[in-house]
């Protein structure tokens, strides 16, 4: 049983990737108060979870029922990806957050509304991805028994206890840094985001098309 967690684990932790989550997560909410950041990030990996532990259960049935190709979140994920990654490159989001302060300030706001990030993109498809979604199924699936299974769904909740500690902690390390170097590293991360959704669609049209 040791064995089958800690290789759960690491599997599991390598495609969830905490360390690669946070600091995206810390772009994305860089002008959110401390307070919200911190909302949202447990938002995100409780319903992260709701969605793998979902999946877990009762995912390889859902698919096959609704005639859904893990192909096609992997494509539609990557698309969606791709245009978030986008913006964080040409600073778009930073353009429409501060139009959003200014017609707040003009109506005399207190507070700028700040959009939540928590759902999308973080707890889907950043977090439960299609990778993420596929490899519990598989482990679930191929766990035997029982005892084996809930071994793996241990895992899987003492990854999503460390995502949710990274994203708590990668905002004030970023708002340490700066603003100039929090700009260099949010285009940094968005080009790197960039990467990641095209990969998600190449590994979807590779998967839909037999490739």
């Amino acid at each position: 049983m040791p064995e089958l967690f800690l290789s759960a684990f690491i599997t599991l932790f390598v495609v969830i990737d905490p360390p690669g989550c946070a600091p995206i997560y810390a772009g994305l909410s860089a002008d959110a108060p401390p307070r919200q950041q911190r909302i949202m990030a447990v938002k995100a990996v409780l319903v992260a979870s709701l969605i793998l532990f979902g999946f877990a259960a009762f995912g390889e049935g859902l698919l096959a029922a609704l005639h859904i190709d893990l192909d096609s979140f992997r494509i539609a994920g990557g698309i969606m990806l791709f245009i978030i990654a986008l913006e964080m490159v040409l600073e778009k989001r930073t353009q429409r957050r501060e139009k959003r302060a200014e017609m707040l300030r003009a109506q005399h706001a207190q507070t700028p509304e700040i959009e939540d990030i928590s759902i999308f993109p973080m707890a889907m498809p950043m977090i439960a991805g299609p990778g993420a979604i596929a490899t519990v199924m598989l482990l679930v699936g191929g766990a035997q028994g029982t005892d084996r299974s809930l071994v793996v769904l241990g895992a899987l909740a003492a990854v999503m206890a460390i995502m949710l500690a990274a994203l708590l902690a990668a905002g004030p390390i970023i708002r340490m840094l700066g603003s100039s170097v929090e700009s260099a590293i949010t285009r940094l991360l968005g080009v790197l985001l960039a990467a990641l959704a095209a990969q998600y669609v190449i590994d979807g049209v590779k998967g839909s098309f037999g490739v």
